[in-house]
């Protein structure tokens, strides 16, 4: 899956115009590292599927970018990536 941006978003130096996240390659492994991940970072929801923390994780791990690069991203862009995971993982 490939999400465009609105504008190009600049991340430690690098440009970017849009995200390649390829869930089809996630395991199990990663989703459950996603969830302990996203607990470090301060998410205590219950129904992970709708915390936006472990669903910028979850994005994070399958564009392999950092998860503060997901986090960074302007509000419209990190809604259009996080409602992308989050029906990927509800379908």
């Amino acid at each position: 899956m490939n999400i465009k941006f609105g504008k190009t978003h600049t991340f430690e130096g690098k440009e970017y115009k849009d995200l390649k996240i390829d869930l089809d390659g996630l395991t199990g492994k990663d989703l459950v590292d996603a969830s302990r991940e996203a607990r470090l970072l301060g998410d205590a929801g219950q129904v992970q599927e709708f915390s936006a923390v472990y669903l910028a994780v979850v994005a994070a791990k399958a564009a392999k970018v950092p998860v503060d690069m997901i986090l960074s991203l302007p509000a419209k862009d990190f809604t259009a990536v996080k409602t992308a995971v989050q029906n990927f993982l509800l379908a």
